[in-house]
C-alpha cells in the first residue's frame, strides 16, 4: 500500500468505502498541495489504521473520496513511553514536542519544576495547548506515525511523581553509577522474577524477553532538577540514571533518553 500525503482525520470521516473531509485539511489539500480529483492521499484515523483514498470530488470546503485500501500502520512502537518534560522556553519546548513525536514517544506531559521559567500552571496549559497539539500532529504525519502522541495537561513536579506507575527513570547529571540500560535491565529482571514465581535468577547483563510495556521518563528543565526534586522522585520509587559523562542541554537530554529507551527495548529496528 503506497503512502501519499498523510493526514490525521476523525474516525467518523471514513465510513465504509467513502471518505468525507471538511475544514482546515481540505484547505491544505486543495490550496496548499493543489491536489485534484484523481489524486490519492493517505488518511489516518489515529487508531493505527491508514487508508488509501482517491479524491473523487473537491468543493470549496468539502472533499469526497473513495477508499481503495486499508492497512495497519507498522511504525508504532510496542513500548508506551511517557515523557514528563520540564517546561522550557517557547521554541525549545516545541522542538522537544516535535522530535519526541518523530522518535516514537506515546505521551508527553509538560511538567513544572523548580527551575522552570514558566510562571504558573494555567500559563502552561491553557495558552499554549492548541499550538503544541498542532506541532505534535504535524510531526506525527511527517514521521509516519499511526497515532498522534497524547499531550496531557501540565502538572507540578510532585503531582507527576505521585501519579506515575511502573518503570520510571530520571536522567540526572550527578548520578554516576546506574546507567539507563542497567536500570531497564533491572526492571526486566523484576518482571521475569514475578512471572516465574521466584524461579528466575536475575542478571543485570541481559534484558531478556520480559521487556516492560511502558516506561516513564522524567527530563528536567534548563538547569536540571534540584537536589530536593531528585530526593522527592527517589522517594516515589523513580530511578535516577546517567546518560554518560557529558552534560546535555535539556532538549538534547529528552531526545537522547527517549531514543535510548526505545532502542534498548527493541523499538528502533525494523
Amino acid at each position: 500500500m503506497t503512502d501519499h500525503n498523510r493526514f490525521f482525520v476523525p474516525a467518523t470521516a471514513i465510513k465504509g468505502n467513502l471518505a468525507t473531509l471538511s475544514g482546515a485539511v481540505v484547505h491544505q489539500i486543495k490550496n496548499v498541495l493543489r491536489l485534484r480529483p484523481g489524486d490519492h492521499v493517505t488518511l489516518l484515523d489515529n487508531s493505527g489504521w491508514r487508508y488509501d483514498v482517491e479524491i473523487t470530488a473537491l468543493d470549496h470546503d468539502l472533499l469526497h473520496g473513495a477508499v481503495h485500501g486499508k492497512a495497519l500502520v507498522t511504525s508504532e512502537p510496542r513500548t508506551k513511553l511517557t515523557i514528563y518534560q520540564g517546561l522550557l522556553r517557547g521554541q525549545q519546548f516545541e522542538y522537544v514536542l516535535q522530535k519526541a513525536t518523530e522518535v516514537g514517544v506515546s505521551v508527553i506531559v509538560p511538567t513544572i519544576c523548580q527551575r522552570c521559567v514558566v510562571a504558573n500552571l494555567s500559563d502552561a496549559s491553557a495558552r499554549k495547548l492548541s499550538r503544541w497539539e498542532r506541532i505534535i500532529g504535524e510531526a506525527a504525519e511527517q514521521s509516519g506515525r499511526g497515532k498522534i502522541p497524547a499531550l496531557r495537561p501540565a502538572l507540578l513536579f510532585q503531582q507527576a511523581c505521585e501519579q506515575v506507575r511502573g518503570p520510571s527513570l530520571l536522567p540526572w547529571e550527578d548520578e554516576d553509577s546506574v546507567s539507563l540500560r542497567e536500570a531497564l535491565r533491572r526492571e526486566a529482571n523484576v518482571l521475569a522474577l514475578k512471572s516465574s514465581n521466584g524461579g528466575y535468577e536475575p542478571s543485570a547483563r541481559e534484558l531478556g524477553p520480559h521487556r516492560p510495556f511502558s516506561v516513564n521518563l522524567f527530563v528536567g528543565p534548563e538547569g536540571g532538577f534540584t537536589a530536593e526534586e531528585v530526593a522527592m522522585a527517589r522517594g516515589y520509587g523513580i530511578t535516577t540514571v546517567t546518560l554518560g559523562p557529558r552534560i546535555l542541554r535539556a532538549e538534547t537530554a529528552a531526545l537522547v533518553a527517549a531514543s535510548l529507551v526505545l532502542h534498548e527495548l527493541g523499538d528502533m529496528g525494523r
